[in-house]
């Protein structure tokens, strides 16, 4: 039924509620592949160095342009440790026999998880959500329910034990 399915992590334990589901998911769907998603604040400079210049151009996380005397770079914040993060997760999933990848993007997260989500071609989004309501959700916001109202693909949300009201 769902052959890709995708799970947004943040580093949070919050977001981790939503890997049991996917786990359990997977397990019993089979899907091709699971695929671990984080995303990074973008960050862009301006580097000189030649040095710098040769080893960026070379790699693919960091995007180039000239700008002016040098050129301009834009690379993910926490590029480094969300790769490690996801990379961690992936390699327990496949332990259990879950064919998981990593994917980290740069930019604003409901925005780049909707699209990674729809060029992908994915099944299924599943994510948590603190489920707050009233004013904290309109000053907090959530990634959650912006990528829930901005998919056309179907969102499973998490609600992690404790956080339903009066309870």
């Amino acid at each position: 039924m769902f052959e890709k399915i995708m799970v947004p992590l943040d580093g949070s334990k919050l977001a981790e509620c939503a890997l049991p589901y996917a786990e359990k998911l997977a397990q019993s769907c089979q899907p091709s592949e699971v695929v671990l998603v984080s995303v990074t604040e973008q960050v862009k400079g301006v580097t000189t160095a030649a040095e710098a210049r040769e080893a960026l151009r070379g790699s693919d996380k960091a995007n180039l342009g000239e700008a002016g005397s040098g050129i301009s770079v834009t690379f993910g914040k926490m590029e480094g440790p969300a790769w490690k993060y996801l990379t961690r997760i992936r390699k327990k999933l496949q332990a259990k026999g879950i064919p998981a990848k990593c994917q980290v993007l740069i930019g604003s997260p409901a925005g780049q998880i909707t699209k990674f989500a729809e060029e992908g071609e994915f099944d299924l989004i599943v994510m948590s959500s603190h489920g707050r309501t009233g004013p904290s959700r309109w000053a907090f916001g959530s990634v959650t329910d912006k990528v829930f109202r901005a998919s056309c693909i179907p969102v499973m949300m998490i609600r992690p034990p404790g956080c339903l009201p009066g309870f």
